[in-house]
């Protein structure tokens, strides 16, 4: 992994991180969905930009 990738998780973490403070000072329900799902659709989307590369040459 590149330090631009890097840096770039590290952005999205701390972002997550400050909306997930924020809603939990607020008291308000996590705009997300149950855990794993979540998961497997970031990952799901992941796959599917890695796979519309490979088959576009990029």
């Amino acid at each position: 992994m590149n330090a631009q990738r890097f840096m770039d998780v590290l952005i999205a973490l701390g972002t997550g991180m400050f909306v997930w403070a924020l809603f939990t000072l607020l008291k308000l329900p996590l705009p997300a969905p149950w855990v794993f799902a979540g998961v497997v659709g970031i990952f799901g989307i992941l796959l599917g930009g890695l796979l519309v590369n490979y088959f576009m040459g990029k």
